[in-house]
């Protein structure tokens, strides 16, 4: 069974949902039968390469809040994380277009390396104070991640290299009606849309493990904004079948 995953490096959820899918996953009796394979989305693709932002002031702009009240917007969904045993930092942090990540992610695909490329840039990006905006951040955490050196250079200095990669993976999240991330995709048959507990991701495998026939259209993902905040669906409407 393959299980594809649409998720932005610049979303908390994402962080937060990779972290918990795995704990379901481990649950999961058929665990070392499924394939993982995780796809491009960008929250923010019209912003400009190097156009970066304090998240909490980001926060603050887009909802007309005071920076107090950004700041405890993201406490919040700091909780979250580390109730999941994953370090967050609330100050520090920048937002930027992320599709020079994405197209790197592409190449870790490739080289059999992408799950070890983004578990690396999450946690740069929420827990250590390492900007993935910055090239040579980005360059170091591929090295990091098991990738040729000058291999990844090329990448990131061609921005041409696996960007129709990167469009296809977006193409397809909106059609299969996914307009938020993440966004679950269990063997084509059912989507999961939010950072869900463990236990929801170990039934929505279950479910598609035993409903091997396709299943008709379903309802739309919850959304995931580019400041990462999700709707994150109650358990019993969780697994909807896939588009």
């Amino acid at each position: 069974m393959r299980v594809e995953i649409w998720s932005d490096i610049a979303c908390p959820w994402c962080y937060i949902g990779k972290a918990r899918f795995e704990k379901g996953l481990d649950a999961f009796a058929h665990r070392d039968e499924v394939e993982v394979v995780h796809r491009s989305f960008e929250l923010d693709p019209g912003r400009e390469r190097g156009d970066t932002a304090p998240v909490v002031d980001m926060l603050a702009k887009k909802y007309g809040r005071t920076r107090e009240e950004a700041q405890a917007m993201e406490e919040h969904v700091a909780s979250n994380a580390r109730s999941e045993g994953l370090e967050y930092r609330v100050e520090g942090r920048d937002h930027g277009n992320t599709f020079d990540i994405h197209r790197l992610l592409h190449l870790a695909k490739a080289r059999g390396r992408q799950d070890e490329l983004l578990t690396l840039a999450y946690r740069a990006n929420f827990a250590e104070e390492r900007s993935v905006f910055d090239p040579d951040v980005l360059l170091a955490l591929a090295v990091e991640a098991g990738l040729d050196e000058q291999e990844a250079c090329r990448v990131l200095a061609d921005v041409s290299a696996y960007a129709d990669d990167v469009r296809a993976d977006e193409r397809e999240a909106a059609e299969l009606g996914a307009n938020g991330v993440p966004f679950f995709v269990f063997d084509r048959r059912y989507g999961v849309s939010g950072g869900q507990p463990a236990e929801l991701f170990t039934q929505a495998l279950e479910q598609a493990w035993q409903g091997r026939e396709a299943a008709p259209a379903g309802e739309d993902a919850a959304v995931c904004d580019a400041d990462g905040a999700c709707e994150v669906p109650a358990a019993a409407d969780a697994a909807q079948p896939a588009s």
